[in-house]
């Protein structure tokens, strides 16, 4: 998985939990809301300075939304998938998916 690709899932886990949508992102971070799509996407690589606003509406430190990326994190890296795929989902939700895959490793181990 690209940076990018890392970066976008992580802006858009955040948005989610807060329920905001990409436009009122866009408008707290003075961007163009289309532009929130595409990097949540991975499909645009983002200036220092956008991400700077966007951590900043989001109240994340850049920090934060960089932690634990290296150059070894691929497409094959599972762990960081299920992670990232876990972080989009509203948190409601979250704890149930997670329910759903302890339950299936036990079933596995049965």
């Amino acid at each position: 998985m690209s940076i990018a690709k890392i970066i976008g899932d992580r802006i858009r886990a955040y948005r989610n939990q807060k329920g905001w949508s990409q436009e009122y992102l866009a408008e707290k971070a003075d961007v163009h809301h289309t532009y929130i799509g595409q990097l949540e996407r991975g499909e645009k690589n983002a200036t220092i300075e956008s991400i700077s606003k966007i951590a900043g509406a989001l109240g994340v430190s850049l920090s934060r939304l960089f932690e634990n990326i290296s150059i070894e994190q691929q497409e094959n890296n599972l762990p960081a998938r299920c992670y990232a795929l876990l972080q989009e989902q509203p948190v409601n939700d979250q704890k149930a998916l997670a329910d759903i895959l302890v339950a299936l490793i036990q079933y596995k181990k049965a």
